[in-house]
């Protein structure tokens, strides 16, 4: 749970008070932007403050001193971070300072500090430092990305640039390696590591492995020995970590998609769990020659505590738009027979002080219902403000045309119309989509189309306003991974129009769908082929003294994309898991990106060549010589 971790630290790294009665002590919250994309997505500004939170500052804001608060510091151990709080400290700018390092400070920092602290007189003031191991961002109970900070630095173009250095590859993996580290520290468990062979995913393979072998020989400080292993490091039922390259399927994130919270990350600006929208998205445009009305952007957190978003936020988006209404249709349904009892109790039209004072009961009725009613009035006009965004773009984009057409791509299915005449329809979508269209036609073909096909189609898409650029990169990685198609286990047909949701269809709805098809989901379970054992020869096995003979009954999977992920390969996870009695399966991905920003990663090279890593042969066994004595998580 990382939420409790987090409560801890902001309760200085003690347990949290149960009784809620009590006052919390006050204090001030100092994180750098690493700490804040690892905190927002998971605790709100109330939650903060029910937690004594008072303040909660950027540390290389503007800061005036508090003297007389404490201060709980959460941020990286870079160089310009140790700087600034040693900088705090000889400003003397908080009661006491409760230093909470998200990944391992090094020795040398940590005496950098040492001697701040000394030569400000303040070394009675520091107290407390913690390494956390909390370099990961949670984004759902079943999902988590290593950063959004600087995302670019262990991006999929920067892992496969043509000119990428040894130094370079090793720098970017070492960063990986580090938040997965951190990741399995918090879960406290020594996974069962598998990945393919001969790509960055072995690269990262191998240096996690050898990180967790170093930290088990380390007896006294190791961080899965004692209480911080979840079920002892020898258990059967220990996590298996699959390991997956985003170059075995290009395809996927390129998909146009029909789910309510991968549709959001396609269309709209949709990071860390926020959406940010204008407001009066979509409306009537200002009349000609009237200077046009200044659009205010308003964010929407879309978290667990949002019923209808944990319930629908997979469903396919006609069903999504058929709850929102129905959920409006039930608030206003319950708004007239509230106003129908005030009009026989005759106090139609009072005011709140005048139904206060009735009877205590029916007082205490009237607040619930309306404290009800704002929540659910708010929740409503949150998803009635997104679907009817997302439901623009739909529509204007044609974008079920091309998420059936995809489908049918994927699926070696029939095709119904050619793809030129969606390339060459000006209303059908933009040049990106259209791209993004034809490139999924490109890597999911047995062949590649003829020279003569091949100009018709770019001529095309030049006419269409497309940038050609990605298309040589897919060119280039086709040729060097000799794959004829994408891992094809997308099902063995098409997705079939529906007639589940006439009401939304009806114009009487809030949600107009005409002229947008209803589609039935299939099942897409690309990623979930890796868990699946590989042939030996294909696979990289590592382990802890776990016999060959032996046969592991696995609860837990994590999968993990090399080279970032999306929403899309998340939910086929969540669904395919759902029919797994008893199993969990968790996704995670170096960066999480929508097809725009992939497409714009997807680069051509200069040559076809590859980084010419190709990973050991052989792994050696973990060593068995552990100690049973309790490591004091990160505390120096």
């Amino acid at each position: 749970n990382i939420v409790g971790f987090l409560s801890r630290m902001l309760n200085f790294n003690a347990p949290p008070l149960n009784n809620t009665a009590a006052e919390p002590v006050w204090k001030v919250l100092i994180y750098d932007r690493f700490g804040q994309d690892i905190i927002s997505p998971l605790l709100s500004v109330k939650e903060l403050r029910d937690m004594g939170i008072t303040l909660h500052l950027l540390l290389h804001s503007d800061r005036d001193p508090i003297p007389d608060v404490p201060a709980v510091y959460f941020v990286m151990p870079t160089e310009e971070n140790i700087d600034r709080i040693c900088q705090d400290l000889r400003n003397q700018l908080y009661e006491s300072y409760y230093l909470n390092f998200i990944s391992a400070i090094s020795r040398s920092k940590l005496e950098d500090i040492a001697s701040a602290a000394l030569a400000a007189n303040a070394v009675s003031q520091v107290t407390k430092v913690y390494d956390q191991y909390l370099n990961f961002i949670t984004l759902e109970d079943d999902m988590f990305i290593l950063c959004h900070q600087n995302k670019e630095l262990i991006s999929y173009h920067a892992i496969n640039r043509a000119d990428i250095q040894d130094t370079d590859m090793e720098a970017i993996m070492d960063t990986i390696v580090d938040s997965l580290f951190c990741f399995f520290v918090t879960l406290g468990a020594v996974p069962i590591i598998r990945c393919p062979r001969g790509n960055a995913a072995e690269m990262v393979a191998v240096k996690l492995d050898k990180k967790l072998r170093e930290n088990l020989r380390d007896a006294r400080n190791s961080l899965f020995t004692g209480d911080n292993m979840a079920a002892g490091q020898f258990s059967f039922q220990r996590p298996l970590f699959v390991l997956a390259d985003r170059n075995v399927d290009m395809a996927t994130p390129l998909h146009h998609t029909w789910t309510y919270q991968a549709l959001i990350h396609d269309v709209l600006d949709f990071h860390l769990n926020r959406v940010m929208m204008e407001e009066g998205a979509g409306a009537e445009p200002s009349p000609s020659g009237a200077r046009p009305k200044k659009k205010n952007r308003k964010s929407y957190d879309l978290t667990a505590a949002d019923k209808f978003w944990q319930k629908h936020k997979g469903s396919p988006f006609p069903e999504v738009a058929e709850s929102v209404q129905e959920e409006l249709d039930t608030y206003r349904a319950q708004e007239d027979e509230v106003k129908r009892l005030k009009s026989i109790m005759g106090l139609e039209g009072e005011d709140e002080g005048a139904i206060s004072m009735l009877s205590d009961n029916t007082a205490k009725l009237t607040s619930a219902f309306s404290a009800r009613a704002v929540g659910e009035e708010r929740l409503i006009d949150l998803h009635t403000n997104v679907a009817t965004a997302v439901l623009d773009h739909i529509k204007s984009r044609k974008l079920d045309v091309y998420f059936e057409y995809e489908e049918k791509l994927m699926s070696k299915s029939t095709l119904d119309k050619s793809l030129l005449d969606i390339i060459s329809d000006p209303d059908a979508g933009t040049p990106e989509d259209k791209m993004r269209l034809f490139l999924i036609f490109y890597i999911t073909g047995q062949q590649p189309p003829s020279e003569s096909d091949l100009d018709q189609y770019k001529k095309a898409l030049l006419d269409a306003g497309c940038d050609l650029s990605p298309l040589n990169y897919i060119k280039q990685w086709k040729a060097f991974t000799k794959m004829a198609a994408t891992p094809a286990n997308y099902g063995n047909s098409g997705v079939k129009p529906m007639g589940l949701f006439s009401r939304v269809m009806n114009t009487g709805s809030q949600f107009v769908m005409e002229g947008v098809k209803n589609l039935v989901l299939k099942q897409h379970v690309s990623l979930t082929l890796f868990i699946c054992p590989y042939p030996e020869n294909q696979a990289y096995n590592m382990d802890v003294n776990v016999g060959s003979s032996l046969r592991l009954v696995v609860f837990q999977a994590i999968v993990f994309v090399v080279g970032g992920g999306n929403y899309i390969e998340y939910q086929n996870l969540v669904d395919y898991a759902k029919s797994k009695q008893g199993k969990k399966v968790i996704y995670g991905c170096s960066e999480l990106f929508n097809a725009a920003q992939f497409i714009k990663q997807v680069r051509p090279r200069p040559s076809a060549s590859q980084p010419s890593w190709k990973g050991p042969s052989h792994s050696l066994p973990l060593t068995s010589d552990l100690s049973p004595q309790l490591a004091q998580l990160g505390q120096k």
